[in-house]
């Protein structure tokens, strides 16, 4: 049988285009560059010292801070709103937390159904806006700039949809996303799962929290002798968020995960050690209130709290506890990321982890005057006393087991 497709050319007699700006397209980094304002690219940022520009978007001031560990779903801008001022209202279809860096102000969202909530807030709150909800953003001081880093899943959406009035001007509303009657006002729900396992998780759920300095966590061994952590589900989105907290004198074991998630320095003082499987020298990151920066996909990263009192951080990624979105999330949101290397995880235990992290970490506690609270795990004379030929070469990682997802 024969079927007659009309006059179809033989495709190896067509002309071929030249495929200019048709191929390997970026929706999201041709939309950033198009906003007019500093784009600042680099391991890590300090989001109070980076230039900013005037943002017509927001009408305001503004700068993205991209990173080297940003993947392919979450990126970090500034926003910097002048004494006095307040931003145009806008909305989007990507997710967005809010991180107050400097300044006191308040933040209108527009509810689906007309009403309108107010909150106001000052540095080191956190608050997320219900998906495509109009939000203003206001400056309440007549001195002070207030300076504001939101990290958000924008790339996600626009290299999905490639099309930025679907993401930045529609008209869909979300009303499952706006949460109790007082989620707005800082209050929430507290939830525990794995309640009786050595992977418990604390979840809170809000829209808003005053400070992340005071707001109370709960023990989270998994991670290292003294450490606190909660976890967040704000506006019932798929972005995650964690409050953690290092005892004084003490750190974290070390861990690795997918790409996208953004640490910023709460409170404290201290440094994040990162390497590769393999490498034979450590990338080591410091941090203090304002600095943030993303582990790269895989990286190893370690935090340490080198300062007098406990040190507190945030980090945001894709994946929340309730909606992990990705399968390595699911696996952390199941506790997995607190399983040793050894074992299939993606942490490395304390008598594991190469002798020069826990040096280190003894030097740096002896320039900043603390004491190492950590003697009941290392021999720290022995430590002191190796040669130097124990501290080079490759960094020392156990042999993994399994996929370690």
């Amino acid at each position: 049988m024969s079927v007659n497709v009309g006059n179809v050319p033989d495709q190896a007699t067509q002309e071929p285009g030249n495929g200019v700006g048709k191929f390997l397209l970026d929706p999201y980094k041709d939309w950033a560059e198009g906003e007019g304002i500093p784009i600042h690219y680099d391991f890590g940022h300090d989001l109070i010292a980076l230039e900013t520009g005037p943002w017509e978007r927001y009408d305001a001031y503004g700068c993205f801070a991209h990173t080297h560990g940003m993947g392919d779903f979450m990126t970090n801008y500034v926003i910097e709103v002048r004494p006095t001022r307040k931003t145009r209202p806008v909305k989007h279809l990507y997710e967005a937390f809010f991180y107050v860096l400097t300044g006191h102000g308040s933040t209108s969202v527009w509810l689906p159904d007309g009403q309108v909530r107010t909150f106001e807030w000052g540095p080191k709150a956190l608050f997320a806006i219900p998906l495509n909800c109009r939000y203003q953003i206001m400056n309440g001081s007549g001195v002070e700039s207030a300076r504001l880093s939101c990290t958000s899943n924008a790339p996600l959406l626009l290299n999905l949809f490639h099309n930025v009035d679907f993401v930045l001007d529609n008209d869909a509303s979300f009303a499952d996303r706006l949460g109790g009657s007082g989620h707005f006002e800082g209050g929430g729900e507290h939830s525990v799962y794995n309640q009786d396992s050595a992977k418990v998780q604390n979840v809170w759920e809000t829209n808003f929290i005053h400070d992340l300095t005071s707001f109370k966590l709960y023990s989270f061994e998994g991670r290292g002798k003294g450490s606190l952590n909660v976890n967040f589900v704000l506006a019932d989105g798929t972005m995650h968020s964690h409050v953690s907290q290092m005892p004084v004198g003490r750190y974290k074991k070390a861990h690795r995960h997918a790409a996208g998630t953004h640490v910023h320095a709460v409170d404290g003082e201290g440094y994040s050690l990162l390497w590769y499987e393999g490498d034979s020298e450590f990338k080591q990151f410091p941090w203090r209130h304002g600095f943030m920066y993303t582990p790269p996909f895989w990286m190893f990263h370690q935090h340490f709290n080198t300062g007098a009192q406990p040190a507190r951080y945030l980090a945001c990624s894709l994946g929340s506890r309730r909606y992990p979105f990705i399968s390595l999330r699911r696996k952390s949101a199941e506790g997995s990321g607190a399983v040793s290397v050894s074992q299939g995880g993606r942490q490395i235990e304390y008598e594991d982890q190469d002798p020069r992290v826990h040096r280190m970490y003894l030097e740096a506690l002896r320039e900043s005057g603390v004491a190492s609270e950590m003697s009941d795990i290392f021999d720290e004379a022995g430590i002191w006393s190796l040669p130097d030929e124990a501290l080079t070469g490759v960094i020392r990682t156990p042999a993994s087991t399994g996929p370690a997802v």
